[in-house]
C-alpha cells in the first residue's frame, strides 16, 4: 500500500513518473480502472483489515495522534482506535495457519499496547504507529517500533521506504519455509513530508518546469490512448494557480517540490522491485498473490503552493512538506477532488493483482472495469485461504462482511456477486454508488448541502450533475445512503465538530 499517492502517478496509469516494477506487475496481472478506498488514511487501513466499513471499526473520523485522545468523540463510531471487537486479516489469516508479518504505518492506534499490531495477529511488525514521520530520522513519538519495542535509528543512510522492505525480506527470510505468509507491507511514500534521496531527485529537476497544467494534459492524453479513460470524458477544471503566475524563483522551488514527490513514488517502485526480485529467488513470485493500492487520492494539504518551509527541501529536517494543492490536482489526474472528498479524486486508487500461477496468460495484462472497494480484499483473502470469517468473538456477534470476493474476476471464471450498493462518509462528505450511478455530496459549512448524481460509465470526471433530471433517483439512492449510516454508527458531522471542537 502506498500512501497520499494520486490516481494517475504510476507509469501503468498514465503517469510520467518512472515505475517499471508496478507496470510490470500490471503487464502481468490484473489492472482495476474502478477501485475504490474510503478517502484518508486512517479509515482506508480500518477498513482494508477488518472487511468493514471504517465507522464499524470506530475509526469514523481519525485515529488519536501520539500521547493523544483527540479524535476518540466516545461514541462507537469514533473511537480513535481499531476496535477490539472486529476480526483483522491478520487474525484471520493466522487462524488459517499464515505467518503473519507487517512492515511500514500501522495508523491504528497507538496509546495501548492492546492497539498494536502484534496484538491484532501480526507475527511479526517492524514500522511506525504513528501516520506519519520524517522518512531519515523517525523519532518518538513517531518513531520506529519493532515487535512491541521502541527502536532508535542511528544510521545516516536510513530512509523508511527502504527500511520498511529489508525488513519485510528479513521476516519472510527467517519465516517458516514450509507454511504460507501473509505480508501487509504498508509504505509511507509519498506521505508528507516530501523527502526523497538525492539521486532519486536528481532525475526529475527539469521534469516539472512546465507547471502542473501542461502535466495534467499530458496525461489526460496519454490515458486516453492507453484506453484508462473514455474519450469523451472531459479533462475536469484545474483547480490551482496559473504556473505563470508564480515568478522564477517560485517556479523553481514548485518544481523541486514535485521531484520529490515523484522521487519518493520512483524510490517505492525500485524497492517494490528488489521483493519481487526476492521472491523470483525462492522460486516464490509466481504462487504468491501480490495486491497493491493506494490509501487516498493526492493530498491537497499545506494550499495551492504547498506547506512547510522550502530551504527545509532537500535536507533530512522537517515534518509538514507537502507539495501543494496544484501538484495534487495534476497526480488525480482527470478527477475532481482530493484526499478527504468522496469525489473520485478522493476515493479512487490503482489496485493492481499479480498472481501468475492464478491469472490465466489469456488475461494477463487485462484491464478490469468493474468496481470494488476496500471490504473487498477480506472477502478475497478469505476464499484465497479457504477460511471461514467467525461469527462470534468473545461470545459477542461480530458485524459481517461488507465486502465480496474478487475471487472470480481474478480466476477469471464468473462474475462478482454484488448485489448492494456501497457507501462513504467522511468529515460530512458522502457518497453512494449503485450500478453506474453515483450519488455524492461535497460539505461545506457555510452553504446547503446539496447531492450530486453522476453516470459513471459517461461521465466518470463528475462534471454534468443528473441530480435535477434524475430527482426520483436522488431521493432513493439518498435514503439508501441515510439507512446505512443509521446501521453503522456514522455520525452527523456537525455533531461531530461540536465535540472535536470542544477538545
Amino acid at each position: 500500500m502506498s500512501d497520499d499517492m494520486g490516481y494517475s502517478d504510476l507509469g501503468c496509469y498514465g503517469g510520467e513518473i518512472n515505475t517499471p516494477n508496478l507496470d510490470k506487475l500490471a503487464a502481468n496481472g490484473l489492472q482495476f480502472t474502478q477501485f475504490y478506498n474510503t478517502a484518508r488514511c486512517c479509515p482506508t487501513r480500518a477498513s482494508l483489515m477488518t472487511g468493514l466499513y471504517p465507522h464499524q471499526t470506530g475509526i469514523g473520523h481519525m485515529t488519536n495522534p501520539p500521547q493523544s485522545d483527540h479524535h476518540d468523540y466516545e461514541l462507537p463510531g469514533y473511537r480513535g482506535a481499531l476496535s477490539q471487537h472486529t476480526i483483522t486479516l491478520a487474525e484471520q489469516l493466522k487462524g488459517a495457519g499464515y505467518q503473519t508479518m507487517m512492515t511500514g504505518k500501522w495508523h491504528l492506534g497507538m496509546e495501548e499496547e492492546r492497539m498494536w499490531p502484534l496484538q491484532r495477529g501480526f507475527d511479526k511488525f517492524y514500522g511506525i504507529l504513528a501516520g506519519a514521520a520524517n522518512f531519515y530520522s523517525p523519532t518518538f513519538p513517531r518513531g520506529i517500533t519493532e515487535q512491541n519495542d521502541t527502536t532508535a535509528i542511528h544510521d545516516p543512510d536510513y530512509y523508511t521506504t527502504d527500511a520498511f522492505t529489508d525488513k519485510a525480506i528479513e521476516f519472510i527470510d527467517k519465516g517458516q519455509q514450509k507454511e504460507p505468509f501473509f505480508l501487509y507491507l504498508a509504505y509511507n511514500a509519498p506521505h508528507w513530508p516530501i523527502q526523497a534521496p538525492k539521486e532519486d531527485v536528481d532525475k526529475y529537476r527539469e521534469r516539472y518546469r512546465n507547471g502542473w497544467g501542461q502535466l495534467r494534459e499530458e496525461r489526460y492524453k496519454r490515458m486516453k490512448k492507453m484506453g484508462l479513460i473514455r474519450e469523451d470524458w472531459p479533462l475536469s477544471p484545474q483547480d490551482s494557480n496559473g504556473w505563470d503566475s508564480l515568478d522564477g524563483a517560485k517556479k523553481d522551488e514548485m518544481a523541486l517540490r514535485m521531484a520529490i514527490y515523484a522521487a519518493m513514488v520512483d524510490r517505492m517502485d525500485q524497492n517494490i522491485g528488489k521483493l519481487m526480485d526476492y521472491l523470483e529467488s525462492r522460486g516464490e513470485l509466481d504462487n504468491t498473490v501480490i495486491m497493491f493500492m493506494n490509501d487516498n487520492g493526492a493530498c491537497a494539504e499545506g494550499g495551492p503552493l504547498g506547506g512547510g518551509p522550502a530551504e527545509q527541501l532537500e535536507t533530512k529536517k522537517g515534518y509538514f512538506l507537502t507539495y501543494g494543492r496544484s501538484w495534487a490536482n495534476a497526480s488525480n489526474t482527470p478527477f475532481r477532488e482530493y484526499k478527504h472528498w468522496i469525489h473520485e479524486g478522493g476515493i479512487a486508487t490503482p489496485f493492481i493483482v499479480h498472481w501468475p500461477e492464478g491469472i490465466k496468460d489469456t488475461r494477463k495484462g487485462t484491464r478490469v472495469d468493474a468496481y470494488g472497494h476496500l471490504p473487498d480484499i477480506m472477502a478475497t483473502f478469505i476464499d484465497l485461504s479457504m477460511s471461514e470469517y467467525p461469527a462470534t468473538k468473545n461470545g459477542k456477534a461480530l458485524p459481517k462482511l461488507e465486502g465480496e470476493s474478487l475471487l472470480p474476476l481474478i480466476a477469471g471464471n464468473g462474475e462478482m456477486d454484488r448485489d448492494k450498493p456501497i457507501f462513504w462518509e467522511h468529515e460530512g462528505n458522502k457518497g453512494v454508488r449503485e450500478d453506474n450511478l453515483k450519488l455524492v455530496m461535497k460539505w461545506d459549512n457555510e452553504a446547503e448541502q446539496h447531492w450530486e448524481l453522476y453516470d459513471m460509465e459517461k461521465d466518470r470526471t463528475e462534471l454534468h450533475d443528473l441530480s435535477g433530471e434524475m430527482p426520483d433517483k436522488v431521493e432513493e439512492m439518498a435514503a439508501l445512503w441515510q439507512e446505512w449510516a443509521a446501521a453503522n454508527q456514522v455520525e452527523p458531522w456537525d455533531k461531530i465538530q461540536k465535540i472535536l471542537s470542544s477538545k
